[in-house]
Order: C-alpha cells, then sequence, then structure tokens
C-alpha cells in the first residue's frame, strides 16, 4: 500500500461506506518496520536512532490525532462530500484506471500545497509544528500527527470534488499519507534514480531539518517533481540536525500539540495595528513588522551539527513503568476503536478522557514536572473507577482483578511520593539548581546555557535570567 503497489482495481469501489479503513490496518505493519529499523540501527551504530521519551510522544500525538474519529467522520471527508453531492461539474467513471490515477495526481498535488502553506501561514503551521518538533527522525516521527491540521487541509483537496467520487478520493487519501511513514528514517541513503520522481528518505530528511538550508523545503507528499517544478527543493548535502529552529524541550501532549497557537495569541495582543495583527496570523511563523512575508532566514539560529536534543532525566525504572502503562492504554485504544459501534456515547467519552489523562500523565513523568505524582496517583484512581462502573474492561476478563491490584498498588506508591515531588530540594548556595529529579547540579559561572531546569535560584548581579525553559546568562 505506502508503495502503490496495489493495481487500481484492487482498490476501486462504488461507494464511500466500501472503502477499507487502511491506515488502521497497516498499525501492525508500522510496528513491524519500527522494530526493523530499531534492529537495523543497532546493527549499524550500537544504538538505537532516538530515544524512546521522544517515540512516546511521537505515538502519543499519533493517538490524539485519531480520537476525534471515534465521534465523528474527518472533515476532509465531509467537506468533499458535500462539494461532490451539491456542486459537482460531472462524474468520472469510479472503476476506471484513469480515475484512479488522475486522483493519484490530483491528491498529491493538493498535499504539496497544503503542506507548503501549512509552513508558510502562521495559523495552519500552528497544527502542522506538531509533526516537526520532534528532535530525532525515525519512523515514529511519522506518527507525530496533528489534532489540527486536518481542518485546514480539506481546502486544498476540495477542487477534487467536483468531478473525482468521493470513494476514489477517500482511498489515495490514506495511501498519500501511508506511502509518507516509510521516508521518515535514517537507514536508507539515496536510492538512485528515483530521487529524481519520489519523495525518499533523504529528500524528506532535508524538510525535517533545522538548518538554514533545509527551511521550507521538500514539501511533496509522494511525487517530488512538484518542489522541482514550483522552486522549492533542495538536496541533501550537510548533515541535518532535526525539529524546530526554536526546540520546546518537552514530551507533554498538549504543550506538542498546542504551544505555537499560544505563542500566536500572545504575539497577536503585543503587536500593534490592525494590518500587523491580520499578518501575525496569515503571514509566515518568522514575521514580524517590517520584515518579508516569510521572514529573514539569517534570524533562523544556526546549528553546528554538535547539538544534543532534549532527554528525558527519568530514571531507568520510571522509563520502564511509563512504557508499560502507555502499552496498557494503548490496548484499550485499540479495543475501543474496535468496538466503537456497539459501545455507549458516554463510554466512548469517558473511555477518551482516560487515554487522554494517561498520555498527558505520561508527559509529566517524562518532564518530571512537580504535580506529575498527584496527576498519575489520579489516573490510576480513575482507571478504577472505570473498571468498577463497566466503562473499561480489559480484553481478557480473567484479568479484571489483576489489573485492580496492580493500578491499587500503583495509587499506593504515588500517594506515598508527592512530598518528594511536591517539596523541591532547597539549593546549598545561590548558585545551586535544583533538577527535576531532585539532583542539585552546581553551576559553573562560564556556564552560558543550561536546558530543562524548572526550578532556580540566581543572584541578580552575576546577570542570569531564567529564559524559554533556559537558563542564559546575559553577557
Amino acid at each position: 500500500m505506502m508503495f502503490y503497489v496495489m493495481k487500481p482495481s484492487e482498490t476501486s469501489f462504488q461507494t464511500l461506506e466500501e472503502v477499507p479503513d487502511y491506515v488502521r490496518k497497516a498499525t501492525p505493519l508500522f510496528i513491524s518496520l519500527m522494530l526493523l529499523e530499531l534492529v537495523i540501527s543497532w546493527i549499524r551504530k550500537g544504538k538505537p536512532l532516538g530515544g524512546l521519551d521522544d517515540a512516546l510522544a511521537s505515538l502519543s500525538a499519533g493517538i490524539m490525532s485519531q480520537l476525534p474519529r471515534l465521534f465523528y467522520r474527518s472533515i476532509e471527508l465531509t467537506s468533499y462530500v458535500y462539494i461532490w453531492e451539491n456542486y459537482r461539474l460531472i462524474s468520472l467513471p469510479w472503476d476506471s484506471p484513469w480515475t484512479w490515477y488522475l486522483t493519484f495526481l490530483g491528491v498529491d498535488f493538493g498535499y504539496y500545497w497544503f503542506h507548503r502553506m501549512a509552513h508558510e501561514v502562521n495559523i495552519m503551521w500552528a497544527g502542522h509544528q506538531t509533526h516537526h518538533s520532534s528532535e530525532g527522525y525515525n519512523l515514529s516521527t511519522a506518527l507525530r500527527q496533528s489534532v489540527l491540521q486536518i481542518y485546514t487541509s480539506w481546502i486544498f483537496y476540495s477542487p477534487l470534488a467536483l468531478f473525482i467520487p468521493p470513494s476514489v478520493y477517500a482511498v489515495h487519501l490514506q495511501f498519500n499519507l501511508l506511502y509518507q511513514f516509510w521516508i521518515h528514517t535514517e537507514v536508507i541513503d539515496n536510492l538512485g534514480p528515483l530521487e529524481l520522481i519520489l519523495n525518499t528518505p533523504s529528500h524528506h530528511r532535508v524538510h525535517h531539518g533545522r538548518n538554514r538550508y533545509c527551511i521550507d523545503k521538500n514539501f511533496a507528499g509522494t511525487l517530488i517533481i512538484w518542489d522541482r517544478i514550483f522552486g522549492t527543493f533542495e538536496a541533501e548535502n550537510e548533515k541535518v540536525v532535526y525539529g524546530l529552529t526554536h526546540p520546546i524541550n518537552t514530551f507533554e501532549p498538549f504543550k506538542v500539540q498546542f504551544h505555537h497557537l499560544v505563542n500566536i495569541w500572545t504575539t497577536f495582543w503585543a503587536t500593534p495595528g490592525s494590518f500587523n495583527k491580520f499578518s501575525v496570523i496569515f503571514k509566515g511563523p518568522g514575521w514580524s513588522p517590517g520584515k518579508p512575508r516569510l521572514g529573514l532566514i539569517e534570524e533562523i539560529p544556526e546549528v553546528e551539527g554538535k547539538e544534543v536534543p532534549f532527554s528525558s532525566s527519568a530514571s531507568q525504572l520510571l522509563k520502564i513503568y511509563v512504557v508499560v502503562q502507555f502499552a496498557l492504554m494503548l490496548a484499550f485504544y485499540e479495543e475501543t476503536f474496535a468496538d466503537k459501534a456497539v459501545l455507549s456515547q458516554v463510554t466512548l467519552l469517558l473511555r477518551v478522557c482516560f487515554i487522554i489523562l494517561t498520555l498527558t500523565s505520561i508527559g509529566f513523568l517524562l518532564d518530571q514536572r512537580p504535580k506529575a505524582a498527584v496527576l498519575e496517583t489520579f489516573r490510576c484512581l480513575v482507571f478504577l473507577m472505570l473498571c468498577r462502573s463497566g466503562h473499561l474492561k480489559p480484553c481478557i476478563s480473567s484479568l479484571s482483578f489483576a489489573f485492580e491490584i496492580f493500578f491499587s498498588i500503583c495509587i499506593a506508591f504515588w500517594g506515598c511520593n508527592w512530598h518528594c515531588l511536591l517539596d523541591p530540594v532547597q539549593p546549598e548556595s545561590a548558585l545551586d539548581i535544583c533538577m527535576p529529579n531532585r539532583q542539585v547540579l552546581h553551576l559553573n559561572t562560564d556556564l552560558t546555557t543550561f536546558s530543562n531546569l524548572t526550578w532556580c535560584k540566581i543572584p541578580a548581579d552575576l546577570n542570569f535570567h531564567f529564559i524559554g525553559g533556559n537558563l542564559v546568562k546575559i553577557k
């Protein structure tokens, strides 16, 4: 599927209801390829690509992006169907190979322009930035999807509804997404002549880079020819450093999804003039009064190739605990989608709330936030309440008692640890920093920057300031 190897006759359907959920069917393939990538990376470099914490944040974002589908059909389909039923000009035959290939080109062309605008229009970037926030680059990064993105992407596909049947469109909308999974990897190098036509891992690595030469390049979905035609192509040359130009340094899912919306809101009210406020929303993320529409490339922070990705300071035991809880949540997530037709709206809503609560708590634990123990205690208590009320049940009913014992132990453990996280260690002197893991860092006064601090006390005469999660020494 991801390589468009299926014949048109095998993937052509008369009605929208007949179209399979190819993305969900591909889940076992996603997992298999991620494990294969892990093995290959370990053999080549002796270590995995990216960290466990970053992979969990990516998977969490992917799960959050899918949760609305439990309640209603994607707006990319509902808007398309509405235009098709009310405004179509002609009806191309749904079972024609020519319709299939035309839709392939149309969806890919629409994706190029959506993707380009998602980088060039600030309010659209607020959704798309989620996908770029990972400082790693592996197959799990492909699953770091935005909750907001679909509310603007449908606009770029809507012209197809004037003549392409919804069932054909629905197939290619999924195929275009599936194709892009395998290009999120560093284990595949150059693919020779295919690099001229297809979007490849090499081309997409450039797109995910925060090097200046990578900014706003290679927007293609499947075919790289669109970038070559419209002047946005850039070949991979120097080492690519991944992530946002200003890393967010967190694994908390709501910040991963929505932090740029907060930035837009703050900038909007701080910017004088109605036209300038309008520009904050609809010009590029780097724009400010007096600058070009997309900002100035020289203001993008330069990278040296030695940048260390943000990582969690949690202990190995805590990371194992987080993985176990994530796996349990994932099992309930899959079961909820499988049984959504027979579950009540109340049960669906409560399960979604529990899934979101779990993802948030995991983010707090990985970030070592002060209230992490409180939130995890509450989450485990919610789990027991949902199980007792029948809204949440293990796939194997005989495990219910074991789950109750396990989560009761978790409640007792985290309840006893509230004071450890709520009462941070006080510094021994004015130059000591209390780290998230309660260790005390003795600050060297030659230090210019230190990331991931949650509390600090620095005398003002030393010109240290706490800015955006970083301790910065003003020279």
